[in-house]
């Protein structure tokens, strides 16, 4: 069984330079480059020690199921409900929705918090995972660099709509006849319409920030340090929740772009 919970804490020294050998722990990898360690939590009531999660990919229902098992839906939801900033990529986003859509059969447990319908598994399988260019305004303003960031999406969900307390900040544009996960509206109304229809792949509500992408595989650390501001000026502790027992789309972190062709 994988690790449940891993935390993040802010080091106290020199930022560690990236490891070749540290592939095995994108996220760890990244945040290492701006100057946080990663630490393990396995138990809910460690949560009571850290101020910020990060819920990575994974089997969405794998993790639902571990969350159950280890006990972590209550103190996760109490976690969000503190106002701590939780940050969800992939299944971590599908996890943080208030609703999800395209589940397995029997559907699957949400912490919730984020007002806003997400699909599973919206791009399809495994070999449907690939690469674009997401324009991301808001990220470039705070953490400067170009107005782009290049999203890595593996099995990826994506968010048909969202509450009026949602920000926008990524969308990514479904050209008509591109295979995508049936039942998912947008696809329906390319079809009909024959235009291009987009769909939300990243947003932030209030403590809450969700990707539907992986930017740990990439080496621009932006969004990592997009999140570190989230928790203001308490910046000692930080939490990656990784609670799935299927590392089916973890991919080792790599600096040659792109990682699908």
């Amino acid at each position: 069984m994988n690790e449940l919970i891993r935390s993040l804490k802010q080091q106290r020294q020199q930022p560690i330079t990236r490891s070749h050998a540290d592939h095995n722990r994108p996220d760890h990898d990244s945040l290492k480059r701006i100057g946080v360690k990663g630490l393990q939590i396995r138990k809910p009531e460690q949560l009571e020690h850290v101020n910020a999660l990060i819920i990575p990919g994974g089997e969405s229902t794998t993790m639902a199921k571990l969350a159950e098992y280890h006990n972590l839906f209550p103190a996760l939801r109490n976690f969000i409900k503190t106002g701590k900033p939780v940050w969800g990529t992939c299944a971590g986003l599908i996890f943080l929705a208030d609703k999800a859509v395209g589940q397995k059969l029997g559907g699957q447990e949400l912490v919730g918090g984020l007002d806003c319908t997400v699909h599973r598994n919206f791009f399809g399988s495994q070999i449907q995972s690939f690469e674009a260019d997401l324009l991301v305004p808001e990220l470039a303003a705070t953490e400067g660099g170009p107005a782009s960031f290049r999203g890595v999406f593996i099995r990826a969900p994506a968010i048909l709509e969202t509450g009026p307390d949602v920000q926008v900040l990524a969308d990514y544009a479904v050209p008509p006849g591109k295979s995508v996960t049936s039942g998912s509206d947008v696809e329906s109304q390319a079809e009909k319409t024959g235009r291009e229809e987009k769909v939300i792949v990243a947003v932030k509500q209030g403590n809450l920030l969700a990707t539907a992408f992986h930017p740990e595989l990439t080496t621009d650390t932006r969004w990592h340090s997009f999140f570190l501001k989230m928790v203001g000026g308490d910046q000692s502790f930080y939490c990656d929740s990784s609670l799935n027992g299927d590392d089916g789309d973890q991919q080792q972190a790599r600096p040659d772009l792109p990682v699908f062709q």
